[in-house]
């Protein structure tokens, strides 16, 4: 890469944006930062915009904007708050933009990037799973280029380099099975959230590390898989890889199978993302094969693990059953961080808000958000009932 790129970070402080943020550090002569955002941390993101130089520092919830605007005074860097903050900013034109908003609140900045043409650098998987139709339509329209920094739909990208998406036979992403792949239904009852959030292989923030536990992640990963590589769900399978080693795999019509291997770390894939069509040197472990020593595999299992069957069931539907899915994960995933509810109340609850929703295809972002609000409130007074 010759020309300086201009970057922006949508989720600056979260362990995903500090891992980009990091990488950019590191080659600071070829980046430009031109927006961070950040949820509630005003002192975090204001660390992050002097730090990088960032023209821009958004800080999503408005009642920090005040600290936003102190920690930021006399440095140049513009201050603002709020939601329509974080779309103004997602409109700028950067050359690039990760999209690393947690949950479905990253949903419309990451369409306002799309929009905007560029390319966006997508670890925000809600938004493919709630709006994919309408997300991958912007693109389209836009000629933006979406790349994935999931660690599995990164490596999904890596293999298929070079090949046709009609030559692929099926898709195996792969799941490290969480902290309790070997626990009992039983002994999972009573899981706290401080082991449910103590991730075997990676680092990451509390909702997503739930999700982990749940398993619910891998399932909101086949969702967005299904609209990134178009060879539909029914070839798109799950393997538990305890390692975390091989971060998914690719099978082609010819029976030869590609995969793509690394540490458990996601400056990794982010490194990918943001050198594409190039490489770029990055910190991260090289793999030791005689340390490794062995790579294992086993089924899933969808009677502990029901977050599986519920995404691939909310997948084949379509329309807004996934951003169905999606906010009442979030929700009960919330309340059990919260000690409202237990561990496997979250997908009991999910499954419940599923059964009673019917609707029809959102052709705007207007409707989905619709859904989503809906799911959230049939979300909330489950977690009541099963609080009382």
């Amino acid at each position: 890469m010759t020309a300086v790129r201009s970057i922006s970070v949508f989720g600056a402080t979260g362990s995903v944006g500090a891992s980009t943020l990091d990488l950019i550090a590191r080659s600071p002569d070829s980046y430009r930062v031109l927006a961070l955002t950040a949820n509630s941390d005003p002192v975090g993101l204001a660390r992050c915009a002097i730090e990088h130089r960032a023209q821009l520092a958004v800080i999503a919830d408005e009642k920090h904007y005040a600290a936003l605007r102190d920690a930021l005074n006399g440095t140049g860097i513009e201050a603002a708050a709020g939601a329509g903050a974080l779309i103004d900013a997602a409109r700028l034109g950067a050359d690039w933009t990760m999209a690393a908003i947690v949950g479905c609140a990253g949903l419309e900045p990451t369409l306002a990037a799309l929009e905007s043409g560029g390319t966006v650098a997508l670890a925000n998987k809600e938004s493919l799973v709630s709006a994919g139709q309408l997300m991958m339509e912007a693109a389209r329209l836009s000629g933006a280029t979406l790349l994935p920094v999931d660690s599995e739909h990164n490596a999904i990208f890596q293999c298929l380099a070079g090949s046709k998406i009609a030559d692929v036979r099926r898709i195996i992403l792969t799941a490290s099975g969480g902290p309790f792949r070997e626990r009992s239904l039983a002994a999972m009852a009573a899981v706290t959230p401080e082991e449910a959030v103590r991730h075997p292989n990676w680092s990451m923030g509390a909702k997503i590390s739930i999700d982990s536990a749940t398993m619910m992640n891998k399932g909101l990963e086949l969702i967005e898989a299904g609209h990134l590589f178009p060879v539909g769900l029914n070839r798109i399978e799950i393997t538990v890889h305890p390692q975390s080693v091989i971060h998914s795999m690719v099978e082609y019509r010819d029976r030869s199978t590609i995969a793509q291997l690394g540490s458990p770390d996601m400056r990794l894939p982010i490194a990918h993302a943001l050198a594409w069509p190039e490489r770029m040197d990055s910190p991260c472990e090289p793999l030791d094969f005689t340390t490794v020593g062995r790579l294992d595999f086993e089924a899933p299992d969808e009677e502990r693990f029901p977050a599986l069957r519920l995404a691939r069931q909310a997948g084949e539907a379509g329309g807004a059953f996934p951003a169905v899915l999606n906010a009442a994960n979030e929700v009960a995933v919330a309340a059990f961080l919260d000690r409202r509810i237990g561990f496997l109340d979250i997908s009991a609850i999910v499954e419940r808000v599923l059964s009673g929703y019917s609707g029809n295809k959102p052709a705007k972002i207007a409707e989905v958000l619709d859904a989503d609000r809906h799911a959230r409130e049939a979300a909330q007074r489950l977690t009541e009932s099963v609080k009382a």
